[in-house]
């Protein structure tokens, strides 16, 4: 995969994928801070339908199916007009629409604080999690040593 030249798109790239790791506690949060909560036309969706997975032997060998993963996506068009897209791993099609919703305030004056401020309050809990984890494995991890027979 080809890195994005586009700063801009890079960020909405990182911020889609806060939004579709975000809680539901974290959703209804930021929604709760909006003043007047956007009114959103779908455009598709939300629907829930699967995606192959793919693996490589090896890391880098030949390409096999590994299976089949559940999928949400959405998208939504505020009456302002700007566009929003959800998509995330499961069958929570309420949590893409919200995403799509949320994903479209972002490119509006009033709704990208609301939306920065959620990502980094995701950001902030998965990188936690992820030092729980490491704090975790870290506790089990055996250091082997050598050792040297001599020959006496």
């Amino acid at each position: 995969m080809e890195a994005t030249a586009d700063p801009e798109m890079e960020r909405r790239r990182q911020r889609m994928g806060l939004l579709a790791r975000a809680n539901v506690a974290e959703l209804e949060a930021a929604w709760a801070k909006l003043e007047v909560p956007p009114e959103v036309i779908d455009l598709r969706g939300p629907e829930t339908g699967l995606v192959m997975l793919t693996g490589r032997i090896g890391g880098d060998g030949a390409r096999f199916n590994l299976g089949e993963a559940t999928v949400s996506r959405s998208t939504v068009r505020l009456t302002s007009g700007q566009v929003g897209f959800g998509q995330l791993l499961g069958g929570d099609q309420g949590h893409a629409r919200r995403a799509a919703i949320f994903d479209a305030l972002s490119g509006t004056e009033e709704g990208l604080p609301v939306v920065e401020e959620l990502c980094a309050a995701v950001s902030a809990r998965l990188e936690n999690e992820r030092g729980r984890q490491e704090a975790a494995t870290a506790s089990t991890r055996v250091d082997f040593f050598t050792l040297v027979r001599g020959e006496d």
